[in-house]
């Protein structure tokens, strides 16, 4: 069976398409003089005004009357006196999966009422009419957390009112739930005695039948079911998705939960010269795979002995040398799937007159027993594999912790980094231990704001004490933590400058409205420089990649972007504001915007 491919997810796949066709990258020589240049390399407060590139690499970094002088005979560029910075690195996303949901029926992120969201639905139904009925219509861009009213209930009755006989699958852009309507649920063959998978859960109502609801590896078994794409899909959402991340201005990027399938995308475009990115790829290990390290190490192995490229070079490659492991799911309501210290509170009064106090429920256990964590951990560095942890809830955090400083006990830092990502809730206690044990933070920066999915579904559940501290970023940088970003994609849209700039304001938009104005709990936020040093040469750190890109200097790669404005003599709100005019990687210009053209000669 085909699988769906409507609405607005295909409105934003033409944009994009688009996007490449009317912004083609110049055919600039790839060793030139970059001249006329605000150049701020990142390492350290080293500022310069021309670079020298080749063969990929960066020959120079400095005064332009020298980068004339040693790059005699190259072309230059003449920049018209813009911003250079490091390209952009994402230490934290999901890039084939944001291509494909360009390509599907989306809910777009957006605030919805029951009806609003079975209105759109609907639209993407009576558009693939050819698909009755028996092709599966896959959702995506759910905002969960946000539906209106807060507490509106969603389950296979809301599905099951459409007009279809299609099995569906509406996926949260969290990542870590979905809703099934009685069709997918039939052919999932669930019911009242199916056991929750091990790190998932599958919700029933009273009488104990299955409400549609699938939490974690509940809902990512449930993916299984609809026809995978097929291979020329999948290289079309990797270009699509390719092509949206050089407009942001990312050379480098983690893709956090990759498989074969995603791998295989990515070296099939770059077989074709398709590939505007380094690839880093985080292979899943599964709680039930821990008991067994051995074995979890020689599927992971063959993965990489399939794909890495081995040592980097200019032109972007393929690295598969971390690893993924979920500690938990995400602390908002109503998944309460982040492991807390401490309980959830609860409402013991009323709607009209709530009383919040501390319930029971903590969230799920550590996905991984600790024992467990600690051992394929350490199996899977001894076989030269980097850990990556997702950890939401307090106790993961711990959990992550705890795991790292068993890992510490053999390696270092320097020869094995260890990544938490999201820490959206950290005990106290707990700041200082990422600089202490050399655990790097991963933080998407765009969720440190006021907006649905923290005031209307964390606040009141995480109680006022917790609340106050959520998304520690500056308590974490005070604690002298080496903050990385990642900005998650596509778990909200692609916009790394907004993120940013939420990064140093704790603010969001002002066209969220008045209830989401201000700034977000008592922490002090992060300053420019902190943020930018996130997304370079932090995220290069966390990659182990800090020897080739995440700044500006001699001998590393040449990935830079040529930006419209200074960020650092701007007011931090307009750093959403900022446009990439040019995206170079290894010497090789892959995204110029068309009011840039840069004025280029030789000498």
């Amino acid at each position: 069976m085909p699988r769906a491919g409507v609405g607005t997810g295909l409105r934003m796949a033409a944009l994009f398409a688009g996007l490449v066709a009317a912004h083609p990258a110049p055919a600039a020589a790839p060793d030139a003089v970059y001249v006329n240049a605000r150049v701020w390399t990142a390492a350290g407060d080293e500022r310069a005004e021309g670079l020298v590139v080749q063969g990929g690499r960066l020959g120079y970094v400095g005064a332009a009357g020298e980068a004339r002088r040693r790059g005699a005979g190259l072309a230059v560029v003449d920049l018209g006196g813009h911003f250079v910075m490091p390209g952009l690195i994402d230490g934290h996303m999901h890039p084939l999966e944001g291509g494909q949901k360009l390509m599907k029926c989306s809910l777009e992120y957006l605030r919805l009422t029951v009806a609003q969201m079975q209105e759109r639905i609907q639209k993407c139904l009576d558009a693939s009419r050819s698909q009755e009925p028996d092709g599966w219509l896959e959702v995506v861009a759910w905002f969960r957390e946000a539906m209106i009213p807060r507490d509106a209930v969603t389950n296979l009755a809301t599905l099951d009112a459409l007009r279809t006989a299609r099995p569906i699958i509406v996926a949260s852009s969290f990542g870590h739930s979905a809703l099934i309507n009685t069709r997918a649920l039939q052919l999932a063959r669930l019911d009242a005695h199916t056991p929750d998978p091990p790190g998932g859960h599958i919700d029933h109502d009273a009488h104990g039948a299955p409400t549609g609801i699938l939490e974690d590896t509940a809902y990512e078994r449930m993916l299984k079911l609809p026809p995978p794409p097929t291979p020329a899909q999948d290289e079309t959402a990797v270009r699509l998705a390719l092509a949206a991340l050089a407009a942001q201005g990312v050379t480098s990027f983690l893709d956090a939960e990759a498989d074969e399938q995603t791998i295989s995308a990515f070296a099939r475009v770059q077989r074709s010269g398709g590939l505007t990115a380094r690839a880093h790829f985080a292979a899943v290990v599964q709680p039930e795979e821990a008991a067994h390290p051995a074995a979890a190490v020689a599927r992971v192995q063959k993965l990489k002995d399939a794909y890495d490229q081995g040592p980097t070079r200019p032109p972007p490659g393929l690295q598969v040398r971390n690893i993924k492991l979920f500690l938990d799911g995400v602390i908002s309501a109503p998944e309460f799937t982040g492991a807390m210290l401490e309980p959830y509170f609860v409402n013991a009064g009323t709607p009209a007159a709530p009383r919040w106090v501390a319930g029971s429920n903590r969230g799920p256990p550590v996905y991984f027993p600790q024992p467990q964590l600690e051992a394929v951990m350490l199996a899977l560095a001894r076989a030269g594999f980097e850990p990556h942890m997702h950890a939401d809830g307090d106790r993961a955090v711990r959990a992550g912790l705890d795991a790292v400083r068993a890992l510490r006990r053999e390696f270092p830092q320097e020869r094995v980094r260890a990544a938490i990502a999201h820490d959206e809730a950290v005990d106290p206690a707990d700041f200082p231990r990422f600089a202490q044990l050399g655990a790097i933070p991963v933080l998407s920066f765009q969720w440190e704001k006021r907006a649905p999915d923290s005031i209307d579904n964390e606040e009141d559940y995480l109680g006022p004490v917790r609340f106050r501290i959520t998304e520690p970023a500056g308590y974490l940088a005070r604690a002298g933590a080496r903050i990385a970003f990642g900005s998650d994609w596509p778990v909200d849209p692609l916009n790394e400058w907004f993120a940013l700039k939420v990064g140093v304001t704790r603010e969001n938009e002002p066209a969220a409205g008045e209830k989401y104005r201000g700034r977000l709990g008592e922490d002090p936020g992060l300053s420019v420089l902190q943020v930018l040093t996130a997304i370079t040469a932090n995220a290069a750190y966390e990659l182990h990649a800090e020897s080739e890109v995440g700044t500006l200097e001699a001998g590393k790669f040449a990935d830079f972007v040529v930006l419209d404005r200074d960020p650092f003599a701007i007011a931090p709100a307009q750093l959403a504001d900022v446009k990439v005019l040019r995206t170079v990687i290894g010497g090789r210009t892959v995204y110029a915007a068309r009011q840039f053209p840069p004025r280029s000669s030789t000498h």
